[in-house]
């Protein structure tokens, strides 16, 4: 029970787990809860030694949804990277795209072989700069059917209150994607599988950008009717990237494209807003990049969809315009200013 120091459960190999869990969020802290409430033991990597300490003590995550009570009958938290990855097949990967190296680095090619392995990141890796998906394959030879992305709108504050939630589990190997989101499924969780490993996974990097840029619109004072039309000029942005990027009979309209923008470009949880709000409210990039508490996922997307944009060549204005301000020090108010002249 919470509260109560589980000390022997915590041995490492104590435990044979369902899944096994690697970052120490709020979204890692919200699948925990998720997978226990649903009877999965899981293994749970935790690199924060304060964060692990406590988990492991009292059953909650101090920084990161800390009225969250976690199942210690059911999880077992670790320190040990190499004891997580071989306590399960399934391995779930929800740490920020900036700290995944850090986390996987003890981590070698034979710990992951004929491994699920799951990504709930929808960030750009930097330095490697590329998706998550992208740096399993090149960095671990993960088979690309081995990998399960894990998307949709899904704040995880909203998942830890059970609201209502629809989660899309996209592999090319389908069985693997309905496997895994089998893990997920209850009464809130709704599961949505896809085969569009590539489209879902760029179009959560995406959504971050467009939520920067509804962030800067607000903090400029441009009201709901400009951000609507902003945000529906987005998805056609992400349509037309994603398309020149891997051709596919996709719906842009399902929840893992547009429903991941609308929840990012509008929500109070969205730290990608957040983020831009502070920069349309005068705030330099670096300033507002270091008042936030959290990894604004956004800030390393725009530099990636930008580069890769250099050989597509998709028209993708938003994104090029938040790439300018982040990145090259424009005005935002005159950036702005331009692209309402663009939209329709």
């Amino acid at each position: 029970m919470p509260g109560t120091d589980h000390t022997d459960l915590n041995k490492a190999g104590s435990i044979t787990a369902d899944a096994t869990l690697v970052g120490s969020g709020s979204w890692a802290t919200a699948m925990a809860m998720v997978l226990t409430a649903n009877g999965r033991r899981i293994s749970w990597y935790i690199d924060r030694p304060e964060i692990y300490r406590h988990v492991r003590r009292y059953g909650r995550n101090p920084f990161y949804l800390p009225a969250v009570e976690l199942d210690l009958n059911l999880i077992n938290p670790t320190d040990d990277i190499h004891a997580a990855a071989n306590a399960s097949g399934v391995i779930i990967l929800v740490t920020p795209a900036a700290y995944l190296k850090a986390a996987l680095e003890r981590v070698e090619t034979a710990d992951l072989a004929g491994k699920t392995v799951c990504s709930g990141i929808k960030g750009i890796i930097p330095g490697d700069n590329c998706v998550t998906g992208e740096y399993l394959i090149r960095r671990y030879l993960i088979p690309d059917e081995n990998i399960v992305i894990i998307t949709g709108p899904s704040h995880a504050e909203e998942v830890a209150m059970e609201k209502l939630t629809y989660l899309t589990f996209a592999s090319r190997n389908r069985e693997k994607a309905a496997s895994v989101a089998s893990l997920f499924s209850n009464r809130w969780i709704m599961t949505l599988i896809s085969e569009d490993f590539i489209g879902t996974e760029y179009a959560a990097v995406m959504k971050n950008i467009y939520a920067i840029a509804a962030g800067i619109a607000n903090g400029l004072a441009y009201g709901d009717n400009f951000i609507a039309v902003l945000l529906a000029n987005a998805a056609g942005e992400m349509s037309r990237f994603v398309t020149a990027m891997s051709p596919l009979n996709r719906e842009i309209t399902e929840s893992p494209y547009l429903g991941d923008l609308l929840v990012t470009g509008y929500s109070q949880f969205s730290r990608n807003r957040n983020l831009g709000f502070m920069i349309g409210k005068g705030y330099t990039v670096r300033n507002a990049l270091l008042e936030m508490n959290q990894v604004a996922e956004g800030y390393f997307a725009s530099l990636r969809i930008h580069e890769v944009n250099e050989n597509l060549k998709a028209d993708i204005p938003i994104a090029e315009t938040v790439y300018r301000i982040l990145y090259t020090n424009a005005n935002p108010v005159r950036e702005l200013k331009s692209l309402s002249k663009k939209l329709k």
